[in-house]
């Protein structure tokens, strides 16, 4: 069962090594994958960043792993399978609705209530000391998405650093990458994928492990350990996931056709 750490409180981060995952989307194949290799790296304890479900085939088995993590935030793929979703297009629309029905008839009436309070509980943030965990961004933790295009849009980025004490992880964009607050954004090959924290303030995208939007469709997630962040790429059965996606009508087959190339 997840430890579900509410906002505010301290997940005691010194001298812990930490695995930080983020928009699974309900692909199977990704996350288990991701947490094969996350336990060949000695962690201590996971942060999932949200988004847990959405646009793949398997949100049940998805959501049955996440709850082992030690910290899961809520994402707004997951609040739209509880309520209706907004600002999603037909496609994202569609597989929230199917994803619910999947949920709705899980076939075992424990298993049903089990996973519906378990995402009715996320909270939409974590703080711990200087570290802020959010799915979107510090000013809207649930849909804010932060672009590296927005480097050139000062005054949003102003706005968001000016609510985050020195560090801040997210997801939500599938885009991994260093925000620094002198505007700049760094790629995870531009610092040989690891980057050590100092002085000055930055948002941390720590990518996606279930839907790659960054050319590369092998999954990413981050470690963190004594100040230093280390991007990890870990290649999947991509094909797997696209064949199942194939075989729900409810999911477009784009869905699965954009996984190959990331995108």
């Amino acid at each position: 069962m997840c430890h579900i750490v509410r906002p505010g409180s301290s997940g005691g981060s010194s001298g812990v090594k930490r695995a930080i995952i983020s928009d699974i989307h309900s692909n199977l194949e990704s996350l288990e994958t991701v947490l094969d290799d996350i336990a060949t790296q000695n962690v201590d304890e996971i942060y999932c960043l949200g988004d847990i479900v959405g646009y793949g085939p398997n949100p049940r088995e998805c959501i049955d792993r996440a709850m082992r993590c030690r910290v899961c935030l809520l994402g707004n793929h997951d609040q739209g399978a509880m309520f209706d979703p907004e600002g999603f297009n037909s496609g994202a629309e569609r597989a929230i609705f199917w994803t619910r029905a999947q949920l709705e008839n899980s076939g075992n009436g424990a298993d049903q209530h089990r996973r519906w309070d378990f995402l009715g509980e996320l909270p939409r943030n974590h703080q711990d000391g200087d570290m802020l965990f959010v799915h979107g961004s510090a000013r809207n933790p649930l849909n804010e998405y932060v672009f590296p295009e927005d480097i050139y849009n000062h005054r949003k980025l102003k706005k968001i650093f000016s609510l985050i004490r020195r560090y801040a992880f997210q997801g939500h964009t599938h885009v991994p990458g260093v925000f620094t607050e002198s505007f700049n954004f760094l790629s995870p090959d531009e610092f040989d994928y690891e980057y050590r924290l100092g002085g000055e303030k930055v948002m941390i995208n720590v990518g996606s492990v279930g839907q790659p939007r960054d050319g590369d469709p092998r999954s990413c997630y981050c470690i963190l350990e004594d100040g230093l962040v280390r991007f990890r790429r870990v290649e999947y059965a991509v094909d797997r996931t696209i064949e199942k996606i194939y075989a729900v009508p409810d999911l477009d087959n784009f869905l699965g056709d954009r996984l190959r190339d990331g995108r």
